[in-house]
């Protein structure tokens, strides 16, 4: 039964917090870290059209007073809002950075989104004497050699179609009769991205929440060995295609660089959502990355089409407009050999 003191958030959905009792206790700022369990008390709701991710993928609204479980994080996100649990000042107040429950000061936000949910930290989830973590759900799997075919979903930035595309090719590939697992490497924590790909007909879903992290704004070389476990469990799907997102842009401190080259070997189709035709030429030059399709808000109309085509030399394609459905499938086919 869910305990009815609470809010608990998606980031909440890998542990049994709404279903075991815990305590909350205060803990001294430097025992803190990424991944901790924490309560929050609602001192400022913001605004009522940015509500809280449920463990189901629901969403919720707040009023002040209540008691919100999330987990410390870290957030840097370019069209919206930055902010970290290291830059928490003496005063202990956070705000809740995603809805999915990641907590942190705020550091930057964008005036075009409404003001975030401001909380008063209550204390850390604590069982038996010890700290209650992310970390501490997560069952050590054996190690894999990732061999599955993927379709790489990539961004010049948040926001710019890589869940709506991922969306459009997980169903052809549905409809072709395979087993499609899905999954985001890098990024913030948010169910619906995953659960975009789960609707759509995705026989398995994972993300980094899987495995521990509230985002993948982690020291590199942990990050590294996370992510190995990770493609394991996606391994274990023994699908026949992993439609994989790199969250926001690779050049992000999401970590995102890593999870490309951990799983270059094996990318048989790369699809770029851009947000601007000239984002496109900087990201490929940057990463050494040549995309089989870009797509995107820079494919929206034939200008953005055209312009793309001729300053990078690359294939265009607007994947929510159905005429393009044929040519997308033909690319498909020449790139995994997968009759779609």
């Amino acid at each position: 039964m869910i305990d009815p003191r609470y809010i608990f958030t998606s980031l909440t959905r890998i542990s049994d917090l709404s279903e075991r009792e815990f305590s909350c206790r205060k803990l001294d700022r430097e025992d803190w870290d990424t991944g901790d369990y924490v309560v929050g008390r609602i001192l400022d709701p913001g605004s009522n059209t940015l509500q809280l991710e449920l463990p189901n993928g629901r969403m919720r609204g707040v009023i002040g007073g209540e008691l919100v479980v999330g987990a410390l994080g870290e957030r840097y996100a370019t069209l919206e809002a930055t902010g970290s649990w290291r830059s928490v000042k003496e005063d202990l107040n956070m705000h809740i950075l995603t809805g999915a429950g990641l907590f942190g000061k705020l550091t930057s936000k964008s005036t075009f989104i409404p003001n975030l949910k401001r909380v008063a930290y209550e204390g850390h989830a604590f069982r038996q004497q010890q700290k209650v973590t992310m970390r501490s759900f997560v069952k050590t799997v054996d190690d894999l050699t990732f061999e599955t075919p993927v379709i790489l979903f990539v961004g010049t930035s948040m926001s710019a179609g890589k869940t709506t595309s991922a969306r459009v090719v997980t169903n052809l590939f549905k409809s072709a009769g395979c087993r499609v697992v899905g999954a985001k490497l890098a990024g913030a924590g948010r169910y619906k991205d995953i659960l975009a790909i789960k609707d759509v007909g995705a026989d398995d879903v994972m993300d980094f929440v899987d495995v521990g992290l509230p985002s993948s704004i982690y020291p590199r070389q942990e990050y590294r060995e996370i992510l190995g476990q990770l493609l394991s469990k996606i391994g274990a799907c023994q699908a026949d295609i992993a439609i994989i997102e790199i969250g926001s842009s690779p050049l992000e401190p999401y970590n995102g660089d890593i999870a490309i080259e951990a799983i270059r070997e094996h990318i048989k189709c790369t699809v770029l959502a851009a947000s601007d035709p000239y984002a496109v030429l900087g990201l490929m030059h940057a990463f050494d990355l040549i995309p089989d399709i870009v797509t995107g808000v820079a494919t929206n109309t034939v200008a953005g089409i055209s312009l793309v085509e001729r300053l990078c030399h690359v294939k265009a394609l607007n994947l929510i407009d159905a005429k393009s459905t044929p040519e997308l499938k033909k690319i498909l086919f020449s790139k995994t050999g997968i009759v779609v």
